[in-house]
C-alpha cells in the first residue's frame, strides 16, 4: 500500500483504546488493510467469564472476510428457536432464524462462549505485521490538533510515554474513559430495568431438566430469560423485582433458590452470577475531531435478541472501510462523517424494536400481561406465530445510499453459494469483498465505456451471477436470482461492509448510480 508524506508524520495512522471483541476484530480489519495500528488495553487477559454470548450471520461473515472465522467456529452453536411463555404458562409466539437457504451463507442466528472466542480474536489481530498489541497499557489522556492525536499512555509497570495517531477509535467499555474524557453524554432511549444474568455449566445427566429450546416466560410475577449456550453452557437472565438488592440476589443461596423451580447445585456449576440494568443508550455524538467511539463505548441496549456484541462488531466494520480511504488519499475526510449518521440511526431503531420486545417481557402487571397475551396470541390469528429475528434488524436507512431509497437500498447484500470446480465455497471466498457491482445474467445489462471507466475510477469490481459461462458465476441455491427478482432489479452496487448501495434495473439508472456515488466518495 502506498501512504502520503501526510499519513506518515505520526507513530500510527489509528490507535485502537479497548481490545475486547470490537476492539480486537478492528485490530484485524485494519491490519487486513496494512494500516499502521496500535491497540491498547488496560487489561492482559481476558475476561475468563461469559458476557455477550450470541452473534449473527452479518458479523460471522466479516470474520470470514478476515480470515477468522475458522478461528471462532469451535466454540460457536446455532442459536435455536425462542418459545415465549405467556403468564399463565401458555406459548404465546416464538422468535426464530430464518430458514434455509441461509442469506449470507451461514446459520443466521448462533450463540457463542466469549472468553475463547475473545481469545481467538485477540490472537488474530496480533498476527498481523501492521499491528502492535500492547496489553496492560491504559490511556492517561490525550490533546488533538488539526492533523493528530497524542495519546498519553502508561503500562502496569508504570512507564509512560506518549504516541501520535492520525485516529483513534474508542472501544473502551460501557464506562468509557475516552467517551468521558471527550465530554460526550448519552441520549437515554429510556429504558432501565434490573436484571440478574446466570451462567451454568450443567452435568450431562440434568440437561434434560432445562428447556430444549431457549425460552422467555413472560411472567408478570418474574420476567425470565434462558438461552442454550455452545455445548453444556445455559444461560438464565431473572428480572429483580421492587426491593431486592442486586449484590445480594448474586449470591449462590439466591441464585439457587431462584432456579429451583428447574435444577438444584448438584445438576451445575455456577459459573457466573451478575446484577445489571439493562440500559437503552446512545452516543449523542459519535465523533469528536479525530476521534470515533465504537461498540458499549457508543451505545447500550437490552439483551433480549443478543445484539449487544454484534452492534459493536457492526460499528468497526462500517468505520474502518471508510478510513482506509481517507488514509489512502481516495476519499476527502468527510466521508468520515457518515458514520455516526448511519450507525447512530441504525442503532436507535433497533433498540427501539429491541425495547418494544423487552416492554412485553418486562411487564409486571397481572391485568395487563393477560391483554398483552391476548394481543399477540390475535395477532396470529389464535396461535402463536413465528417472527425472525432477522426481520427485527433493521437495515441502513441513511448516509451512503442512493436515494430515493428503494427497499433494498441499505440491505445486506445475500451471500450465496457458488458451485466451484473445487466444490461449492461462498461468494466473498471466491469473488472477493470491497466495492462490487453485481450482475445478473439471466438479464445481461450492458456495461458502456463510460461505466467500466467509472468503475475503474472507483475501484468497484463487476461480479457476474447466473448460468456457467466464462467468467460467470453461478449459484447453487438460487438465493441471488430470488433477490434480483423481488426486488425487480438486473444491477446491486454493494459497499465494502456488504450493504446495498443502490440498484438498477437499465444502463441508464445505473450510469447515474455510479455517477452519484464517484462524487460522494470524492
Amino acid at each position: 500500500m502506498t501512504v502520503s508524506s501526510e499519513q506518515t508524520r505520526n507513530d500510527f495512522q489509528v490507535v485502537l483504546i479497548g481490545h475486547g471483541p470490537s476492539g480486537a476484530v478492528a485490530a484485524s480489519l485494519l491490519g487486513d488493510l496494512g494500516i499502521r495500528t496500535l491497540a491498547i488495553d488496560r487489561q492482559r487477559d481476558v475476561y475468563d467469564k461469559p458476557r455477550a454470548i450470541a452473534i449473527d450471520h452479518e458479523i460471522l461473515r466479516l470474520l470470514d472476510n478476515i480470515g477468522a472465522a475458522e478461528r471462532v467456529l469451535p466454540y460457536v452453536a446455532p442459536f435455536p428457536a425462542s418459545q415465549h411463555f405467556g403468564a399463565k404458562g401458555q406459548l404465546i409466539r416464538r422468535i426464530d432464524m430464518v430458514a434455509e437457504p441461509y442469506p449470507l451463507g451461514y446459520t443466521p442466528s448462533m450463540v457463542f462462549t466469549q472468553p475463547p472466542v475473545e481469545a481467538a480474536l485477540r490472537e488474530h489481530a496480533a498476527a498481523y505485521d501492521s499491528v502492535e498489541v500492547e496489553l496492560g497499557t491504559e490511556l492517561l489522556g490525550f490533546e488533538q490538533s488539526t492533523d493528530r492525536v497524542t495519546l498519553h499512555l502508561r503500562d502496569d509497570r508504570g512507564t509512560t510515554r506518549a504516541v501520535t495517531a492520525d485516529y483513534v477509535i474508542a472501544c473502551d467499555g460501557a464506562s468509557s474513559s475516552t467517551r468521558q474524557q471527550l465530554g460526550i453524554a448519552f441520549e437515554d432511549l429510556v429504558f432501565d430495568e434490573p436484571w440478574l444474568v446466570v451462567d451454568l455449566q450443567v452435568n450431562d445427566a440434568s440437561l434434560s431438566k432445562l428447556p430444549q429450546t431457549a425460552a422467555q416466560f413472560c411472567d408478570p410475577s418474574r420476567p425470565t430469560t434462558f438461552i442454550i449456550g455452545p455445548g453444556n453452557h445455559r444461560r438464565f437472565e431473572i428480572m429483580l423485582l421492587p426491593g431486592e438488592d442486586p449484590r445480594e440476589m448474586e449470591t449462590a443461596a439466591q441464585v439457587w433458590r431462584l432456579l429451583a423451580r428447574w435444577i438444584t447445585p448438584d445438576d451445575a456449576t455456577l459459573w457466573r452470577a451478575v446484577s445489571y440494568r439493562f440500559h437503552a443508550l446512545v452516543a449523542k455524538e459519535w465523533r469528536l475531531g479525530r476521534i470515533f467511539l465504537a461498540g458499549d463505548a457508543a451505545h447500550q441496549q437490552p439483551p433480549f435478541i443478543g445484539q449487544g456484541m454484534c452492534q459493536g462488531i457492526r460499528d468497526v466494520g462500517n468505520l474502518i472501510w471508510k478510513l482506509d480511504r481517507v488514509l489512502r488519499g481516495q476519499s476527502n475526510a468527510k466521508l468520515l462523517g457518515s458514520y455516526g449518521e448511519e450507525r447512530g440511526e441504525h442503532v436507535r431503531q433497533l433498540t427501539s424494536r429491541i425495547k418494544a420486545i423487552g416492554h412485553v417481557i418486562c411487564e409486571r402487571d397481572p391485568d395487563a400481561a393477560a391483554a398483552r397475551d391476548e394481543r399477540i396470541l390475535a395477532e396470529g390469528g389464535g396461535q402463536p406465530r413465528t417472527i425472525t429475528r432477522q426481520e427485527i434488524v433493521p437495515p441502513l436507512q441513511t448516509g451512503l445510499l442512493a436515494f430515493p431509497l428503494h427497499a433494498a437500498h441499505g440491505t445486506l447484500f445475500p451471500q450465496p453459494w457458488i458451485r466451484t470446480a473445487e466444490g461449492r465455497r461462498r461468494l466473498d471466498s471466491v469473488a472477493g469483498t470491497g466495492w462490487r457491482l453485481v450482475l445478473d445474467m439471466r438479464n445481461e445489462l450492458e456495461l458502456s465505456p463510460d461505466l467500466q471507466a467509472i468503475m475503474t475510477q472507483l475501484d468497484i469490481r463487476p461480479i457476474r451471477i447466473g448460468p456457467a459461462t466464462d467468467d460467470v458465476l453461478t449459484e447453487e441455491d438460487g438465493v441471488l436470482a430470488a433477490w434480483f427478482d423481488r426486488h425487480d432489479c438486473r444491477a446491486a452496487i454493494v459497499r465494502p461492509d456488504h450493504y446495498v448501495f443502490g440498484i438498477a434495473s437499465e444502463t441508464s439508472a445505473l450510469d447515474a448510480l455510479l455517477t452519484d456515488l464517484a462524487e460522494r466518495l470524492q
